[in-house]
């Protein structure tokens, strides 16, 4: 893999050195100038990015396709403001929006497509946003808002509103199509088309992918493997217009967990046996799961399945002139998501045999351990306990946002009513597991020589599963949001305008959840092996049993959110803006089954409120663009929900605060012949006003670093030709609120080039070219610290080194 990165890398310098620059403006350089840009997400109406008074980045889709994203996250980098872990994978990773700690997920945001959500929540649990959303050709532009007034266009967005536009047809029928293929087995189609039925009134457009691939990490199965498509009708009359939307997305994907790593001090290396760039536990050697349950029957799962959600999507939208300058606009959606989610997640670290087996009450050497595959005895020096965790997860969500919008000479006013009920029913059934401590884990039985086989407590393990369906939930959360929304822009004169917004929301939270006890299959008549009954192994000596009772609790919220805003053009390419907003975030899933199933008078459950004040000055040209937001942000009573290994919930609250900036620039220079974008955020996110003694007073905010920056340097070698190489910078950050355990800072390069034939383009793009091993995060699910003395440590890095070529074709 090194010597292909050194390939990609020799070929990019080659065609640097031996072709002319181009005095031309390159057809691949396909950056919008933002004096231009148009904007909607967060605004009451469309309006030039310089006279929005909000922090917001655009992208349009030749911009998106010139990045070529890995996955969703990995397009969110690209954002300053939000730090994001892109090492899960395709989905299932994290942002944290302006120094927000949390559980993870896309807590503070609302991820929607065309202004309305995803799903609701973006941040249930194991149903991550990004689970539920795919980037391809259909994307028309992304427009990523921070802060200011995300509160009063969506719920729980404090930190911020990620609203991807689809595409619809025109006049012109057109389109676009791209073969892609990788270094890791990709196979990858997308399409899109779009164009009229009937002239002027009648439009389509239908777009998706379909992809299969292997993974970077080596999982021994497909790793990826499903699509989605999406079309659009949309028909316009003389007063407005009138659209519906179908949306079904049927993927599979592989999530990875932290795996082990040694530390040297501030250096992390490869543990023994683990490929730290391309390793993981999630093997095809222990992908199947089947036990017997203490009701009966038995459960089995697939590691394959990996996170699969079903989502079927249908919409509409409707917009009308009422006369007298007064305007309706109304969007309504229904979302139906079917997951099952199973994943490999590490309960600690690895262990040598003779201490796990001391561990689980084996005394001196009188432990065997043996392959389950094939029976054969062996002496790993390593073993890892994992656990096998598997979820099914029924979403579904009903939304409806009516607004309406009053024009007059100095601005407008939007007032508008939401409306969304949605439901998240779960189960969950958890084992762990013993295999060999290697990046192609193997089974292991581990018994007791000093016992016979016969004896109680003989073998530690059924199978290769040490604890059998140890924990099992089964929940249902719903939610009811009312909520009424007022926006006024006012242009006091030609360059000075204001805005305010206004948000009541009147939200309803109920739920339920069956009661467990523990039991075990002693007296259940089965047997081990065919022979020995369950008094003989300790695998299933607490096995988690639902009840018939169930617990049943609500949660009302009246919350208040406001903004309040000016921007100043100081001239048509400089402005100045100045923004205070207020907001809030619901409590999350997690909170309310930790409270409502164990509940503290002395620690009520509250919502997360947010105040934020930002000033910023934007430069925008057809050449050069910079955009400088300091910021400062303060929230209370934030939560930490973490579920540990063992089945138990870290919940802890806290308060914090944030000062920092945000920089994002574009520059064309020498000509057009260079090309610089570069986004960062400099911040320092520390706990604040919390109980006198409390040990996190001063620390600094878990998992987000205070420096990060991508910065990408492009050459248009030709008017076809274009190389261009990145780095992204992650800083240093802390595992963990004490501050004990650090993730040290790293950086990741990537390059590629393209070539434009008319309306073929062919590209490579590598990522990782170094095979850097870069820690996003440590075991969030461990309760211990690892301390930064230990050498061995359990995180998840980013993906290896890996190479992916497409060639795509304009029509």
């Amino acid at each position: 893999m090194k010597k292909k990165s050194i390939f990609l890398i020799a070929g990019i310098a080659t065609l640097y050195f031996n072709n002319a620059y181009a005095q031309e403006t390159p057809q691949d350089s396909t950056r919008s100038a933002s004096i231009e840009q148009v904007v909607i997400t967060g605004n009451s109406n469309p309006k030039k990015k310089i006279e929005s008074s909000t922090a917001i980045s655009t992208f349009s889709a030749k911009e998106i396709q010139k990045q070529n994203p890995i996955s969703a996250a990995a397009l969110l980098q690209r954002v300053p403001g939000f730090a994001v872990e892109t090492s899960g994978g395709e989905v299932g990773n994290n942002l944290f929006a302006r120094g927000i700690p949390s559980a993870g997920a896309y807590e503070f945001v609302q991820v929607q497509e065309d202004g309305l959500p995803v799903f609701e929540d973006g941040a249930l649990q194991f149903a991550n946003a990004d689970n539920f959303f795919r980037v391809d050709n259909s994307v028309s532009r992304l427009e990523a808002l921070r802060g200011g007034s995300g509160s009063i266009y969506a719920t729980n967005s404090p930190g911020g509103l990620i609203n991807f536009i689809t595409k619809e047809g025109g006049n012109d029928f057109r389109g676009s199509a791209k073969l892609e293929t990788s270094t890791y087995g990709l196979m990858r189609t997308d399409l899109n088309v779009g164009g009229a039925l009937v002239q002027d009134k009648l439009f389509f457009n239908v777009g998706g992918f379909y992809r299969s691939d292997d993974g970077i990490r080596k999982t021994g199965f497909k790793a990826n493997q499903g699509g989605q498509i999406r079309m659009n009708l949309k028909y316009v009359f003389d007063k407005g217009y009138a659209k519906v939307y179908y949306k079904k997305l049927d993927d599979r994907n592989t999530f990875y967990l932290p795996i082990p790593l040694t530390r040297d001090g501030n250096d992390i290396k490869e543990f023994a046996g683990f490929d730290a760039n391309y390793g993981t536990y999630s093997y095809r050697a222990i992908s199947q799961l089947d036990i017997p349950q203490a009701g009966g029957g038995f459960f089995n799962r697939n590691l394959e399945d990996g996170i699969h959600p079903k989502v079927d999507v249908l919409g509409a939208e409707f917009k009308y002139d009422l006369g007298n300058n007064f305007t309706v606009l109304n969007k309504t959606r229904y979302t139906n998501i079917n997951m099952n989610y199973t994943g490999i997640f590490p309960a600690g670290g690895p262990a040598t045999g003779a201490k796990f087996a001391s561990d689980n009450g084996i005394a001196g050497n009188n432990y065997q351990y043996s392959l389950v595959s094939n029976g054969a005895i062996v002496n790993p020096q390593f073993v890892q306990e994992l656990g096998f965790w598997a979820i099914d997860k029924q979403m579904n969500n009903f939304v409806n946002d009516l607004q309406f919008n009053y024009k007059f000479d100095k601005g407008n006013v939007t007032a508008g009513f939401y409306k969304s009920n949605w439901k998240s029913h779960q189960y969950w059934n958890w084992s762990n597991i013993l295999t060999t401590a290697t990046d192609r884990p193997e089974l292991l039985n581990l018994v007791d020589t000093s016992l016979n086989p016969n004896s109680v407590g003989y073998s530690k393990t059924y199978n290769g599963v040490t604890d059998m369906t140890f924990l099992q939930r089964d929940t249902q959360t719903q939610g009811s949001l009312n909520d009424l929304y007022a926006n006024l822009d006012y242009n006091i004169t030609d360059d000075l305008s204001i805005n305010a917004g206004l948000r009541y929301s009147h939200d309803y939270y109920k739920g339920n959840f069956a009661n467990t006890t523990t039991a075990n299959l002693n007296n259940s008549g089965l047997t081990t092996d065919g022979t020995h009954s369950f008094l003989t192994t300790t695998a299933d000596d607490n096995m988690s049993v639902l009840g018939n009772k169930y617990t049943y609790w609500n949660y009302n919220i009246d919350k208040v959110s406001f903004t309040l805003a000016a921007n100043y053009k100081i001239n048509k390419e400089n402005a100045v803006y100045a923004r205070f907003s207020n907001g809030f975030r619901s409590p999350n899933e997690e909170a309310y089954y930790n409270y409502f199933s164990n509940p503290t008078p002395d620690q009520p459950l509250k919502s997360v409120s947010t105040n934020q004040l930002e000033v910023g000055y934007k430069y925008y040209s057809r050449t050069f663009d910079i955009a400088v937001i300091p910021f400062y942000s303060t929230l209370k009573n934030l939560s930490f929900t973490d579920v540990f290994s063992n089945g138990t919930s870290e919940n802890t609250f806290a308060n914090t605060k944030n000062f920092g900036v945000e920089l994002e620039g574009y520059a064309r220079l020498f000509n057009n012949v260079v090309e610089l974008t570069f986004n960062g955020t400099i911040q320092n996110p520390k706990y604040d006003g919390l109980e006198a003694g409390s040990v996190l007073e001063g620390n600094v905010v878990r998992r987000i670093p205070k420096l990060y920056f991508n910065i990408s340097p492009a050459i248009n070698i030709t008017k076809e030709w274009r190389t261009y190489v990145s780095y992204n910078y992650y800083g240093k950050r802390f595992q963990d609120q004490t501050n004990q355990d650090t993730l040290p800072a790293f950086g990741e390069v990537g390059a590629g080039m393209s070539y434009q034939l008319g309306k073929i383009r062919f590209a490579v793009d590598a990522t990782n070219v170094f095979n850097t091993i870069g820690i996003t995060e440590g075991d969030p699910r461990s309760q211990s610290v690892q301390q930064a003395g230990s050498t061995t440590i359990m995180a998840r890095p980013i993906m290896g080194a890996a190479v992916r070529a497409s060639v795509a074709f304009d029509f």
